[in-house]
């Protein structure tokens, strides 16, 4: 499948989304979004991904409801097995609004830290990110050694933050990792990141202990969507986050980048 090698303008980002799976008709099945959507409302924490969300979100409907709104997924209830979607659009007017973000943390030289609990498929956005913030003039956080969490040890490779178990880096929704940094971070006499660009668990935390946070989630993780609904998140970008191919993700990259007037480093 052909990707564009420059920064693609709008429409063509969206038909790239939408060819590669990474919005439109996406590989999430609707009975596995509504499955998590009803984990979550009945208090099922591995599911608000470091977030508290008391009993404000226990009625499965009301996260369908902001699922559809934000993400774009089917917001007939009684559509419960098949396909599902997430909206282009939405994922592309995240995409600017999170570029807005990352141009503010250049022009003030933010502290800004780069994690992700996925890094078979986003391990390659965060580190480009990272290196076009860190030529901006940002300072990259750098993660305190020795951590552990979750059984296994929190490293950072390539600028950004992840979960390590017996050598292999791990897929985790769990918030314990980036608790585990930001705790270090207290306990060395270090400032706490003014930004955070992450996603599930990390995101999460993050902005739960009222850091800006921005990050990336798939329609079956709604927590994230309900923290940016409530604004304990400042940006959510709704997309597949582990596609065929991680490549596929270099045209969305390049267009936050060159929206936030930053350089693509890949």
């Amino acid at each position: 499948m052909p990707i564009p090698s420059s920064v693609p303008g709008r429409a063509e980002l969206i038909d790239h989304l939408v060819r590669t799976r990474i919005a439109g008709d996406v590989a999430t099945p609707r009975d596995n979004n509504l499955s998590h959507y009803r984990k979550l409302a009945n208090g099922d924490r591995h599911y608000w991904l470091g977030l508290e969300l008391g009993d404000r979100w226990a009625d499965e409907q009301d996260v369908l409801a902001v699922m559809a709104e934000r993400c774009g997924v089917v917001d007939d209830p009684q559509h419960r097995m098949g396909q599902d979607t997430i909206d282009p659009e939405l994922t592309v007017g995240a995409l600017d609004r999170m570029a807005s973000v990352l141009r503010k943390a250049a022009e003030a030289k933010e502290r800004v830290l780069f994690a992700t609990g996925h890094p078979g498929g986003l391990l390659e956005v965060h580190r480009s990110t990272a290196a076009a913030l860190r030529a901006a003039g940002c300072e990259i956080v750098e993660i305190p050694g020795g951590l552990e969490a979750d059984e296994g040890y929190v490293f950072q490779f390539c600028d950004v933050a992840m979960l390590e178990r017996g050598a292999t880096l791990w897929h985790t929704h769990s918030p314990a990792p980036m608790a585990a940094i930001l705790d270090g971070l207290e306990r060395e006499g270090r400032p706490l990141p003014d930004l955070v660009v992450a996603d599930h668990g990390w995101a999460g935390c993050a902005g739960q202990r009222g850091i800006d946070a921005v990050g990336y989630a798939d329609c079956n993780d709604p927590a994230l969507f309900l923290g940016e609904a409530e604004g304990t998140l400042q940006v959510v970008v709704p997309l597949d986050d582990h596609v065929t191919n991680p490549r596929f993700y270099d045209p969305m990259v390049a267009y936050l980048l060159d929206a936030a007037g930053l350089t693509a480093r890949f």
